[in-house]
């Protein structure tokens, strides 16, 4: 699959730190059959043992690209919309109309997306979460797993899209 010119969202990871969640996500993107590029620089090598362990032997199987910065990755995609995914952003993602074009950018597990990188992004928002003092009582997370996060992303724009195999 050429999946430069493909008529579905990508899944960008900005400079992600953990190969068990780049192996994860990039599991998650084959089976939802949707591209992973990845923005360096990144935490860990490719020939990491936990990258190729959380993507099991599916690994060698996903459409994965890596871009050597924001700016360069921006430039090749200048028809698409970045959707900045942010646990900073009120805009949820239950309220964006997807493109088959939009790419789902996530930032680091540690610090996420900058906000350099937010800023020239077209859309920022945030996966729905129960909060305020409904997370204070019930002694909530203040953030999902990147991986967990991707996932639900992925799943929303797919099933929106009307891309989900039956």
């Amino acid at each position: 699959m050429n999946s430069l010119n493909s008529s579905r969202p990508r899944v960008a990871l900005f400079e992600p730190r953990i190969p068990q969640n780049t192996g994860t996500i990039g599991r998650s993107c084959l089976a939802f059959n949707l591209p992973l590029d990845i923005i360096k620089p990144t935490g860990f090598s490719f020939e990491d043992k936990y990258l190729k362990r959380a993507g099991l032997d599916y690994w060698p199987d996903v459409d994965v690209h890596l871009y050597e910065s924001f700016e360069q990755y921006k430039k090749l995609f200048i028809n698409s919309r970045i959707i900045a995914l942010t646990k900073k952003s009120n805009n949820l993602i239950s309220d964006i109309i997807y493109k088959d074009t939009d790419i789902l950018l996530f930032g680091r597990e540690d610090t996420g997306l900058p906000d350099k990188i937010i800023s020239k992004c077209e859309i920022v928002a945030g996966i729905p979460m129960p909060g305020g003092e409904n997370q204070k009582k019930t002694g909530g997370v203040r953030s999902l797993n990147l991986s967990v996060a991707c996932g639900i992303v992925c799943y929303s724009t797919c099933l929106q899209l009307n891309l989900l195999s039956k």
